[in-house]
């Protein structure tokens, strides 16, 4: 079992999520984020700001603002971990910087609050 975090530009969300229907993922967790990736941060500034010299911090605070994005969570099984994040990919991909990122992270189990069962059924099938 995979626990799968994508986040995407909010305006691919439909997209993403019609298409991981379609691969048959249809449980899913979505949320609000915000964030910038790496390709935003000026390093040198980044470093003078850690050194603490007042005009890097001060123009870091002016130019590095934090865009709003969507989480998706999903928990798969192994099996699926390929297809869900070649879907992502596949769907999300421009080309340009803020496409999103992906992480894959293991699961040790999982268990249904209403029937109690555990493991794989509560998964979708594959």
């Amino acid at each position: 079992m995979k626990e799968i975090m994508a986040i995407i530009r909010l305006n691919m969300m439909n997209k993403t999520k019609q298409a991981l229907t379609k691969a048959g993922v249809s449980s899913m967790t979505a949320k609000d984020a915000l964030g910038r990736g790496k390709g935003l941060v000026d390093l040198h500034l980044l470093k003078g700001a850690e050194q603490g010299y007042e005009e890097a911090i001060i123009h870091l605070g002016q130019t590095q603002r934090l865009i709003p994005k969507r989480l998706l969570i999903m928990v798969v099984q192994d099996e699926m971990v390929s297809k869900v994040v070649d879907t992502v990919i596949r769907v999300n991909q421009t080309g340009k910087s803020g496409d999103g990122k992906i992480f894959v992270m293991p699961v040790t189990d999982s268990v249904s609050v209403r029937t109690g069962i555990s493991g794989n059924a509560t998964l979708d099938d594959l």
